[in-house]
């Protein structure tokens, strides 16, 4: 089984109610577990167990060393509240192409305004403002892959 499917199958557990998923291929197996933290902010953590081990290895100490890198980049962004992408996909900042973004920097919104759309496995999911303000920075780009928990807007509460 090949990292990107292995991949695709942490996307599905983050984004189900699933607290476990096992899948058997031949005489390879993955099993990921999701184990919740205490802490309020604290995510769900995969262990990756499969019959030949090396790229279970690699996968695991990706989140640890993008850690530190992000922790970082917050730090340089502007004065506000951050807004995080709450899974593994693709950024669009309009319905579609010829439509004009749901948002700018300069713009002002309510809660529950969409700010984005994030597909994730062929399936649009609007990312809607939790709180009013002024978007004072649009930290990425249209059609850009974005990372769980990577830094979308700054928004400034009104």
């Amino acid at each position: 089984m090949d990292l990107r499917k292995i991949k695709k199958l942490i996307e599905l557990l983050e984004e189900s109610e699933l607290a476990e998923i096992e899948i058997h291929e031949g005489e390879e197996s993955v099993r990921l577990i999701r184990h919740h933290a205490q802490q309020a902010g604290a995510q769900a953590t995969q262990i990756p167990v499969q019959a030949p081990p090396q790229p279970a290895q690699q996968a695991a100490p990706a989140p640890s060393e993008s850690a530190p890198a992000e922790a970082g980049k917050d730090e340089a962004l502007p004065e506000g509240e951050i807004v995080r992408s709450p899974m593994v996909g693709t950024f669009y900042n309009s319905p579609n192409p010829e439509s004009e973004p749901f948002v700018r920097e300069g713009s002002t919104v309510s809660a529950g305004d969409t700010l984005c759309l994030v597909e994730a496995m062929k399936m649009f999911n609007q990312i809607e403002a939790e709180f009013g303000g002024k978007v004072v920075a649009v930290l990425v780009e249209d059609g850009q892959p974005v990372e769980f928990d990577e830094p979308l807007f700054v928004i400034r509460k009104a």
